[in-house]
């Protein structure tokens, strides 16, 4: 499901010349040309054949104007098979024109990609976290816009390597989406922008849940002995910190971009607690509960609680709180509910106030925004907040997986990277972290660990 690049410079040389990094390598390349609302083909090429780029795909082939998909491109022939047979029976599957030529199996499968399509079209980039870095910088040298899914990095150095990637996506006019589409949804605009005209007052808390049994790959067992390391990783990739940032931000990330919107600040600093339970043979990197404490500039705060635990009670919810009142800001899973506000602090009662329809899918509205944007030239590039988003779950991350405060500047400015040689990963080539004889792999020792996670 991901695929990296293969760099004129080294990552640690990326580093060292973080600040010029796009502007060296990137600048002087043309502005690609805009799309004539309505009478242009978009051609799409998607990277991560998963479960989320098919998703995306079939979105982006439901806009409205000319679109094609193109090209594909994954590390699993096997993926890239189910998604090419998904999108081709469904209702946009007279939109997909991907011969075999097209269909691009490796770690070099996300170039022959994008270098399948013309400047100004569109990349989906839905890959594992890690890789983010790696394909967007590709899809700038050549003028391709691009949508990618969140989160979008998954420490310090890559964050501040996207921080730099954004500013050129922006020179170039290149339209740029990621995946939080929750801030897409009209009934959290609408409340938003109540919050924002004071009918809640001060907004002093917020509270988020997102407490269920294991999804995804969160939890795994030891890996087959018939399999490579790396592709076992990457198939499992939300088992494993270097490839996601573990489900903590490859879940969590939603409720926490949902809060930090209706605050309208992102959080200076975090504490939090967390662990293991019943592990049984999983062998992942992630803790079963995690309990983080934000804290905002002007000193309100963010409750966030996770949990994977089966037999537990489930919520998936996130609320705002103010001096005059008190808002559901989701209410189930990613459901907004309407956004009911209440007069007061427990949420019960007569709501005071709530959006007065029902809305189409957030998933489908952003994907029609930013195709929008592509066809009129309209701006649209969320690859800083997306990013900003992404550094402030890395933050709670690192206070849980530590037992240490962090703060915004000192996530951002952590030299601790996961995977510095992510661009250079080959096929069944070695994997960045390496089980022990046992098979298991390091895990968080807060208190111990402190300066970095494992």
């Amino acid at each position: 499901m991901s695929d990296p690049i293969t760099s004129r410079l080294s990552r640690r040389d990326m580093l060292q010349t973080s600040g010029t990094l796009a502007a060296g390598a990137l600048a002087g390349l043309a502005i690609p040309a805009v799309h004539a609302a309505g009478d242009d083909l978009i051609r799409v090429a998607l990277v991560g054949c998963g479960g989320r780029g098919t998703g995306a795909a079939t979105n982006a082939l439901s806009t409205k104007g000319p679109v094609q998909l193109a090209a594909m491109a994954d590390v699993f022939e096997d993926r890239l098979n189910s998604s090419y047979r998904q999108i081709s029976r469904s209702e946009v599957g007279k939109k997909v024109d991907v011969p075999p030529e097209r269909r691009f199996i490796g770690f070099d499968a996300y170039k022959k990609a994008i270098d399948s399509l013309k400047q100004g079209d569109v990349a989906i980039f839905a890959t594992p976290p890690a890789f983010r870095w790696v394909h967007f910088k590709y899809a700038i040298e050549k003028g391709v816009h691009v949508f990618m899914e969140k989160p979008v990095t998954v420490d310090g150095p890559s964050s501040r390597k996207m921080f730099e990637l954004a500013k050129e996506a922006e020179k170039k006019n290149l339209k740029v989406g990621v995946g939080l589409m929750c801030r897409h949804c009209e009934c959290r605009q609408m409340l938003y922008d109540k919050i924002r005209n004071g009918d809640l007052g001060e907004i002093n808390l917020l509270r988020a849940y997102r407490m269920h049994g294991p999804i995804g790959s969160a939890h795994v067992p030891k890996k087959p002995n018939n399999m490579n390391e790396l592709m076992y990783q990457i198939r499992n990739f939300h088992a494993f910190l270097w490839a996601s940032g573990g489900a903590f931000s490859d879940f969590l990330i939603h409720n926490i971009d949902e809060c930090c919107w209706m605050k309208d600040a992102w959080p200076t600093e975090a504490k939090a607690s967390g662990g293991r339970h019943y592990r049984g043979d999983n062998v992942d990197q992630n803790f079963d509960t995690y309990s983080v404490e934000y804290t905002f500039p002007d000193g309100a705060k963010l409750f966030l609680e996770g949990r994977t635990i089966n037999g537990c009670k489930q919520e998936f919810a996130s609320y705002a709180h103010g001096s005059k009142g008190s808002a559901v800001i989701s209410a189930n899973a990613h459901s907004s509910g309407r956004c009911p506000v209440y007069a007061g602090q427990l949420l019960k009662g007569k709501a005071v106030w709530r959006a007065p329809r029902n809305e189409p899918s957030p998933y489908q509205v952003e994907w029609d925004r930013l195709m929008d944007a592509i066809r009129n030239d309209k701006p649209f590039n969320e690859a800083k907040r997306g990013t900003e988003a992404s550094l402030v779950t890395v933050m709670g991350r690192l206070a849980a997986h530590t037992g240490q405060v962090w703060t915004y500047e000192q996530t951002l400015n952590h030299e601790h990277e996961f995977a510095p040689d992510v661009d250079k990963l080959e096929l069944n080539g070695p994997a960045p972290l390496q089980a022990d004889q046992s098979g298991k792999y390091p895990v968080p020792e807060p208190g111990i660990k402190i300066k970095r996670e494992y």
